[in-house]
């Protein structure tokens, strides 16, 4: 057996997921380590840092059926394994195995949330039951996240690894920082909470006649761009930048006074992080995972729309304590572990 690590991301393609994901791959690549990239086939034209790697590359669909064949045919190559995506290998390794977890979703889902959803979720939560005596570590986020995570699934305290990392944002533009500005940087999938956030806004808007709230939601979701779009037509300062690279979100962070995450589950919360690296004061859910990274400035009830407009409004109107962060960068012991 090869002393090398696999690094199997078959499920990451987008999202925060994938900011982490590129981050680990370009310390991996200047560490020297030998490594096999197992990743997902969505993102072939989107790491450009793997073009000139001397280590082995393998885009695949992302599918349970393909992920057995890829472990069945390499199940004694690797002496530590990385899965990237919450899932276990299929089959049981003599290679070390660490999980990365980072989907609260598999742990527990909003209440409101679409029964659909719920129901994928629930699939998807058993698949990982099958699964789970195949990894002999489990990487997590927060304290938080740790919690409910032994609750639900039963694990030792020294099978649990808390090693959250992520990646500087580096902004050298000069950006004027504007007053009463508003920013969610944010996929929209359901559990993300947009519309009650949206609907909030402009009530607020319709008291204040001020602010401005800037979102990114993507043309994938058609049916959220259309709510936004007659918001603007109602003449709401809404403005939806869509995807934003990760060059440009230095300057967006920087230009806005505040960060406002509605969001119902988050397993880390990147961007409040990198909002309150980049001066950004935090306006968030009264949920777990906001004080597990932060302290805010402001907080409200995520369920309740009435609540998120009074926090608009409490942020205009009062002198609010900047926003700090509680967590620290865990890189370089992610790598000396792996």
């Amino acid at each position: 057996m090869r002393n090398e690590l696999l690094i199997d991301a078959m499920y990451i393609n987008n999202s925060g997921g994938k900011i982490l994901l590129d981050y680990l791959l370009v310390e991996l690549e200047a560490s020297g380590k030998k490594c096999f990239y197992l990743l997902d086939k969505r993102v072939e034209n989107t790491v450009p840092y793997l073009k000139n790697t001397k280590n082995e590359v393998l885009f695949l669909e992302a599918s349970l059926v393909k992920r057995h064949q890829f472990y069945t045919k390499y199940q004694d190559r690797f002496t530590s394994v990385l899965c990237f995506g919450d899932l276990p290998p299929n089959i049981r390794l003599k290679a070390k195995v660490y999980t990365y977890f980072h989907q609260q979703l598999y742990i527990s889902v909003p209440q409101d949330m679409h029964v659909v959803h719920k129901f994928l979720f629930s699939l998807k939560r058993s698949v990982l039951k099958i699964l789970f005596k195949n990894s002999d570590f489990w990487i997590l986020q927060t304290e938080v996240i740790k919690k409910n995570f032994q609750n639900k699934f039963k694990v030792d305290d020294d099978q649990i690894l808390i090693l959250p990392y992520y990646p500087e944002i580096i902004n050298n533009a000069q950006v004027k920082r504007e007053k009463n500005s508003f920013v969610y940087i944010s996929n929209a999938t359901p559990h993300k909470n947009h519309k009650r956030l949206i609907n909030a806004f402009c009530k607020f808007y319709d008291e204040n006649k001020c602010g401005k709230l800037i979102i990114t939601v993507n043309t994938d979701f058609e049916e959220l761009c259309k709510f936004i779009e007659e918001k603007k037509q109602l003449n709401y300062p809404i403005e939806n930048i869509g995807f934003v690279d990760r060059d440009s979100l230095g300057a967006i962070y920087q230009s806005c006074e505040y960060l406002i995450y509605p969001s119902l589950a988050e397993s880390f919360g990147l961007g409040i992080v990198e909002a309150i690296e980049n001066g950004c004061k935090v306006i968030g859910a009264d949920l777990p995972y906001l004080y597990a990274v932060c302290e805010p400035s402001l907080i409200f009830d995520p369920l309740d729309e009435k609540a998120i407009e009074s926090a608009f409004q409490e942020a205009i109107t009062t002198e609010t304590a900047a926003s700090k962060s509680l967590v620290k960068n865990n890189i370089d012991e992610l790598l000396n572990i792996l």
